[in-house]
């Protein structure tokens, strides 16, 4: 599914006739600031379309955790954009350009009480926390279709996770939100990062695509200094993204399959051993260099049942894992199942309601480096500040109910369990009250 930006996107444009006369904060308004007594969609019907859309997240630990004292944290983002088509304003066909920049702010429970500090967590109960509390450029692209659409090319800075292993961000937890490969892959930037890139796709048939990507590796695009950053200085290689994508519809009911491979042309050290295959942290040596890195990822969607006939409401079931270099990466594989459904209730029919639950496990490699840093440290207790706890597996689930108040505002309370907070047994599990909040002005 298209990301809650790309959705309110499209949104504003599908209603803009409609919307014409909307008045500010008017329910049936895809935007809260309405449509500007009617200049918004005369722009729009000229070729240009904006956006102004805004996320914010509340945590609270309800108890357990690294940390059992009650705290809660506050983190948020805004996006502003616009679109420019260029069919309507220059007569290029199938032509656009798309210009985005994003603000984050705030903290994350999971940092402030649930992981233990000294390695922090593999999820986050607060998913748009990250990257620091600055603008941002996240998008500057041209995209040219071509033989009927068939062919479409994207090119500018953007990041994989937009098209590559892309996922809707429904849920508050970061393990059930937006592209999983960039999560734990290590060299995959997810929004709002934004490198220079390339993508190809190509539509098989109707309903079976492939395409294929190349991706600027410099991990100094996610420097705070570097957010309007358009040199390639600090570049360390390329991620190569490859994708079969199958979009069906069973039984009237749509579907969303993806296969895909990640291939790293950027130098990678092994998270265990030297050049001679001894534990690095024994020999005293440097960890041994790998040319590339490479993972895999699958995911699943598919609407499976219809409410009284009504095809926009029922029940949506989904399935989403990956794969990464067991020499290289810190988590080596992850997986997640959910279902969502909407309408449950008449009186309710934009609703919904979304249970899902993940496993992160961590590379039995890089577990066994830090066995061995504690033991040549000459630590073996938990509680000894110079331990290193060791990470095995981190289980998340969320179960949340999101309230559509209005076409332009959702609100979504949820409640999420953290077992093995970062993979670490020793700290508690964790209960996680959070609200999300959506909103497109």
């Amino acid at each position: 599914m298209l990301p809650f930006k790309h959705r309110a996107l499209l949104a504003a444009m599908a209603c803009a006739p409609l919307a014409h006369a909307a008045e500010p904060f008017a329910s049936d308004s895809p935007w809260a600031l309405g449509d500007w007594n009617g200049t918004r969609s005369d722009l729009a019907q000229q070729g240009i379309d904006f956006e102004f859309a805004y996320v914010g997240e509340i945590g609270a630990n309800l108890g357990g955790g690294y940390n059992n004292d009650r705290s809660a944290s506050y983190s948020d983002q805004y996006a502003l954009g616009a679109r420019f088509d260029f069919q309507k304003l220059l007569g290029w066909h199938d032509a656009r350009l798309q210009l985005t920049v994003a603000n984050r702010n705030g903290e994350n429970i999971s940092n402030e009480r649930v992981g233990d500090p000294r390695v922090g967590t593999l999820s986050s109960s607060q998913e748009v926390w990250g990257r620091g509390s600055h603008w941002r450029m996240t998008q500057l692209y041209y995209q040219q279709a071509f033989f009927d659409q068939r062919l479409d090319i994207k090119a500018g800075r953007s990041g994989e996770g937009e098209d590559f292993n892309s996922f809707d961000c429904n849920f508050q937890n970061l393990t059930f939100c937006g592209s999983q490969v960039g999560n734990w892959g290590g060299i995959w930037y997810n929004w709002p990062i934004t490198q220079w890139a390339l993508r190809v796709k190509y539509a098989l048939t109707p309903e079976l695509f492939a395409q294929i990507g190349a991706y600027e590796q410099n991990p100094s695009n996610t420097e705070n200094t570097n957010g309007f950053k358009l040199s390639g200085s600090g570049t360390k290689g390329a991620v190569l993204p490859v994708e079969l994508l199958w979009k069906p519809r069973i039984d009237g009911q749509p579907g969303e399959y993806r296969v895909g491979y990640y291939y790293s042309t950027s130098n990678a050290n092994d998270v265990l051993e030297d050049s001679n295959g001894q534990p690095a942290v024994i020999s005293g040596a440097a960890y041994r260099s790998a040319s590339s890195k490479h993972g895999v990822w699958l995911g699943a969607m598919q609407q499976v049942t219809r409410h009284a006939g009504d095809a926009s409401r029922g029940l949506t079931l989904f399935a989403m894992a990956t794969a990464h270099d067991r020499k290289t990466s810190k988590v080596d594989h992850y997986v997640s199942v959910g279902a969502i459904y909407k309408g449950l209730f008449d009186a309710r029919p934009e609703d919904d309601i979304g249970l899902a639950i993940s496993e992160v496990h961590v590379n039995p490699a890089y577990r066994k480096n830090a066995a061995l840093t504690n033991m040549v440290n000459g630590v073996d207790d938990y509680a000894d500040p110079d331990y290193l706890p060791v990470q095995e597996t981190e289980y998340n689930a969320e179960l949340n109910y999101g309230v559509h108040f209005t076409d332009w505002l959702t609100v979504r309370p949820n409640l999420q369990f953290v077992r093995h907070s970062g993979g670490v047994r020793e700290v508690d599990d964790a209960w996680v009250a959070g609200l999300k909040v959506q909103a497109t002005f």
